[in-house]
């Protein structure tokens, strides 16, 4: 049975990726292979799948040590290797871009943190990310408060917009406007340069 077909049938059983890889890894003690049926079986792009694998090959995928499938399949599936790309709206997109200019406004934000918000753009879970944010305040001497709360009350009115919008976004709207307010005052007005562009992969 060809791979692909196979971790589609695994998946559809109830098998979560993480699971799928290490069945098929197990089953052809090839790695890279594995990992590729299980991103192709959820309709993961190639060009995507072919990216997202280079990324972790040497890492994960190399040389992996004996019976090491299912720790291999769980790191590949925290990673986002097995993420589903969602495709953004317009407005989608405009809130991503309000996003990470707060992400360049902020100063110093974790790793963790950045991987996480990267997750997210990509599945499409922007009321995730945008609620990530507001609870997160700008580093005061590296990044710029009064930016990063102004385009995070941007993203807040822009998500407001959007089918199926969350109760919680309106009052981290609140807190992001009370926020922008305040820095606006304590500042004045403030002069700064563009972030630099940025992608989501």
């Amino acid at each position: 049975m060809h791979l692909t077909t196979l971790a589609r049938h695994a998946l559809s059983r109830g098998r979560t990726p993480a699971d799928t890889y290490a069945l098929l890894a197990r089953r052809t003690r090839k790695p890279l292979p594995s990992a590729r049926a299980v991103c192709l079986a959820l309709s993961i792009p190639l060009a995507e799948t072919t990216r997202r694998l280079n990324d972790c090959y040497d890492a994960l995928l190399a040389d992996p040590r004996p019976d090491s499938e299912t720790d291999t399949g769980e790191l590949l599936e925290a990673l986002g290797v097995f993420d589903i790309p969602k495709s953004l709206t317009d407005t989608e997109l405009a809130i991503v871009d309000h996003l990470l200019t707060a992400v360049y406004a902020h100063g110093s934000l974790r790793p963790g943190h950045h991987h996480g918000l990267t997750r997210w753009f990509t599945t499409g879970n922007l009321t995730t990310a945008y609620l990530s944010l507001t609870t997160t305040h700008p580093m005061p001497r590296t990044g710029n408060p009064t930016l990063y709360w102004t385009t995070l009350t941007t993203a807040g009115e822009l998500l407001t917009t959007t089918p199926h919008s969350d109760t919680r976004i309106k009052y981290a709207l609140t807190h992001c406007r009370t926020q922008t307010t305040k820095h606006q005052k304590s500042t004045g007005p403030t002069s700064y340069s563009s972030p630099p562009e940025a992608s989501v992969r």
